[in-house]
């Protein structure tokens, strides 16, 4: 990603189908090399719209609830919003056994898509809130008016963040009276939203936006699922519940789907994600190039596990069970087919004077427990060092 670029989702009311197939009129889904998508079938429950914050990774998102008859808008750079309102957005995920990617294109789906600008949102359409954008991109001026005006609506956020929403740390006792701000670019973004209206999913799923192609298209690396805890209120999970069904429900041409929403009750299951970002994702980060996430975790091999159950032993000491966690074979087996570098990695490349601190929280709460580790502090000093250098080069982080 470039230095602070964001984007905004939104979703509209559509009428449910219970089999949606393509009109004649409409060319089958076709990603250019002979995947087509002649079928859809999904779930039958009522539509819902929902506001997605970041068109970028949250077209993924959007794109599975627009499959399962949800309505979606992009909130946006006016730009961006233009060519989506104009052309839609295209996602391209592969499907269980198949060679290829299947280009899913939103204009063929039984949801509605639209994109507008954050000055535009009329909330009072929405049912939820999904925060997709990357954390520093919530100081951009017109966005944080928005997320006041979010806070003040009481609406329920669902975010797929890689960096936890400050609210939903609050949760989680042990973490509840911790000094976690410096991790965060502008901790008073989150300070008017109550803690039991944001959770959080785990944003396993590796996508990305191909650089030579526009700012509607999505490549889908990693089809895993999005892993969420459940809201305070019973009612807020009725809503996230009937989405996981829905979702769940989609076929395309009688194959599944990947990528499905998953809610547990258990507010620690999306930490398993810190240990994978802990191993792979911030060690992209080197003093001189980046590597891809492979190289990071499976050059030294020892040393990666090491560091991913120092932060699995971090969450369980929060109070995860050992269940809500990923062992570490399997992600080390998943980091095999990662051979690019983590988007944070190609944002400081990029000149980006600010990225998600994931890696500076979980040394926070690891020295504030008093279980610090000299390999996650490396880690930090190193990103440090990285950003630090292109403010000193560009004066604003530029290249």
């Amino acid at each position: 990603m470039g230095p602070v670029q964001w984007s905004l989702v939104c979703i509209i009311p559509v009428a449910i189908l219970g089999h949606f197939a393509l009109h004649a009129g409409n060319p089958p889904w076709n990603d250019g090399r002979g995947a087509k998508i002649t079928d859809i079938s999904k779930g039958r429950s009522m539509a819902r719209n929902i506001l997605i914050l970041g068109a970028s990774y949250g077209s993924l998102l959007g794109t599975k609830l627009l499959m399962a008859g949800h309505n979606v808008t992009l909130v946006c750079r006016a730009k961006t919003a233009e060519l989506i309102n104009r052309d839609g957005t295209e996602v391209r995920i592969k499907l269980r056994d198949e060679a290829v990617h299947r280009a899913i294109f939103s204009r063929d789906l039984p949801g509605k898509l639209d994109a507008v600008t954050p000055g535009d949102v009329d909330l009072k359409r929405y049912d939820l809130v999904g925060l997709a954008m990357q954390e520093p991109q919530y100081t951009n001026h017109t966005v944080r008016v928005l997320m006041v005006k979010i806070a003040a609506a009481k609406l329920p956020c669902l975010s797929i963040m890689n960096m936890p929403p400050l609210p939903y740390l609050k949760r989680i006792p042990a973490l509840a009276d911790m000094d976690l701000e410096e991790a965060y670019t502008n901790a008073q973004v989150w300070e008017r939203f109550e803690p039991g209206l944001v959770t959080l999913c785990s944003p396993d799923p590796q996508a990305f936006r191909p650089p030579e192609e526009a700012a509607n298209v999505l490549h889908v690396g990693l089809p895993t699922n999005f892993k969420a805890s459940a809201f305070a209120d019973e009612k807020h999970n009725k809503v996230l519940r009937e989405l996981e069904a829905d979702i769940d429900a989609v076929t395309l041409d009688g194959h599944d789907v990947p990528v499905k929403l998953k809610v547990f009750d258990s507010l620690f299951v999306p930490l398993a994600k810190w240990s994978m970002l802990l191993t792979g994702n911030y060690r992209c980060i080197t003093p001189h190039d980046p590597q891809s996430i492979r190289d990071a975790v499976h050059g030294d091999l020892k040393r990666s596990q090491t560091i991913y159950d120092h932060v699995d032993a971090i969450a369980r000491r929060l109070g995860a069970d050992p269940q809500d966690q990923v062992p570490f074979a399997k992600y080390a087996k998943a980091a095999e087919s990662l051979l690019k570098p983590s988007s944070a990695a190609r944002a400081v490349a990029s000149g980006a004077p600010f990225i998600e601190r994931v890696d500076l929280l979980v040394k926070l709460i690891s020295h504030q427990l008093g279980v610090p580790n000299p390999e996650i502090d490396r880690t930090v000093d190193t990103v440090d060092q990285k950003l630090n250098e292109k403010i000193v080069q560009g004066g604003s982080g530029a290249q």
